[in-house]
C-alpha cells in the first residue's frame, strides 16, 4: 500500500541558468492586475530547482514541484521537461 503525499504546488517556468551542478534556475512569470489602475503587470520570480540528472538546459520549459528543503535555497525539484529549447 503506497502512502499518499499531500498536494504539492507545481509551477511551469523557463530555465534561465544551468551553470550549477544538479541545480537549475527557473524563471516564473505571472500577470497580476494592478489594484487601482486595473492594468496588468508582469511579475517575475527566480527559483532554484533540483535537477538530479542535469538534463535541463537554458531555454527549456520545465514543470517543477514543491519538495522538502534540499539546501539553503532549493525547495523545488524538476519533475519533467515539457518543451526543449530549439535555437534558430
Amino acid at each position: 500500500m503506497a502512502i499518499e503525499r499531500g498536494n504539492r504546488k507545481t509551477r511551469i517556468g523557463i530555465v534561465v541558468s544551468d551553470k550549477m551542478e544538479k541545480t537549475v534556475v527557473v524563471q516564473l512569470d505571472q500577470l497580476v492586475a494592478h489594484p487601482i489602475y486595473k492594468k496588468y503587470i508582469k511579475r517575475r520570480v527566480k527559483i532554484k530547482a533540483h535537477d538530479e540528472l542535469n538534463e535541463s538546459k537554458v531555454g527549456d520549459k520545465v514543470l517543477i514541484v514543491e519538495t522538502r528543503p534540499l539546501s539553503r535555497d532549493k525547495r523545488w525539484r524538476v519533475r519533467e521537461i515539457i518543451e526543449k529549447y530549439v535555437s534558430v
